[in-house]
């Protein structure tokens, strides 16, 4: 009962960001103790933070929140970023759309909008977001589903990216951290996501103001490597004015 209760503890602060006492206690169906002693059990973990009256998700991830919550986490900040970052999409090029979630929503606006392009990823949720869309040619890599993120990597899916070249890739994150590095939480994930950055010539990395300041596990990359960030307008200045030290261009989407 007890673990039960600390995950939903865990998935509502990561859908709902931070909460308050009274709020965790209703949303999980329990006492004030009872939250008050969860959190400084999770805090002790090191998955949670506690803030006056209330509490927030660690800054660091350990474990993957499931495909469909993070989906829909912050999701009105993910379809501004990808609208602001569906106008560079240019009729007739070949572009590589990662599995990100905020990515998909690129997709989905693709699937209203469409443009005569090629269109290659490693989603199966943008597949299913593209597939029988015309004038879309859409092309899925070959190699191991990975169940968590809904996505194809691997070895395989590694050596076929080798003998492309794309015009554009929009790109994922689960972090972006402190050290300028963009991170992820799987091994394979992150091996092809830095095959990706190789083989494009224009790289965008649309990643909320939440995935800042994170850290994961698995480095893809340096931040520089990427062309421009979308975002949304919630990201810090200091952010904003790091990134333009660094030579990347921010593009911040009203939310």
């Amino acid at each position: 009962m007890q673990a039960d209760r600390l995950t939903l503890i865990r998935r509502h602060l990561y859908m709902h960001g931070p909460t308050g006492v009274h709020d965790l206690a209703r949303a999980v169906e329990t006492s004030l103790a009872t939250i008050r002693r969860d959190l400084q059990r999770l805090e002790e973990q090191g998955l949670v933070l506690r803030t006056h009256g209330g509490a927030e998700i660690a800054g660091s991830l350990g474990a993957e929140v499931g495909f469909e919550s993070r989906e829909h986490h912050n999701l009105g900040a993910k379809r501004a970023i990808a609208d602001q970052a569906f106008e560079r999409i240019r009729p007739h090029s070949a572009i590589f759309l990662d599995s990100g979630t905020t990515v998909l929503q690129v997709a989905r606006r693709l699937r209203l909008d469409p443009v005569p392009l090629t269109v290659f990823t490693n989603s199966l949720a943008i597949v299913d977001a593209l597939v029988g869309c015309d004038p879309i040619e859409l092309v899925l890599l070959a190699g191991r589903v990975r169940q968590a993120n809904r996505s194809v990597v691997g070895a395989l899916a590694e050596q076929v990216i080798e003998g492309l070249w794309f015009d554009q890739l929009y790109l994922g994150a689960s972090a972006v951290q402190s050290d300028n590095a963009i991170a992820t939480l799987d091994s394979d994930e992150a091996r092809l996501n830095a095959s990706m950055l190789r083989r494009s010539t224009e790289k965008y990395l649309l990643a909320d103001s939440a995935k800042f300041g994170r850290h994961a596990t698995y480095r893809v990359a340096a931040i520089d490597h990427v062309t421009t960030v979308y975002t949304d307008d919630a990201l810090d200045e200091a952010w904003v004015t790091h990134l333009e030290q660094l030579g990347v261009a921010t593009r911040r989407a009203r939310t």
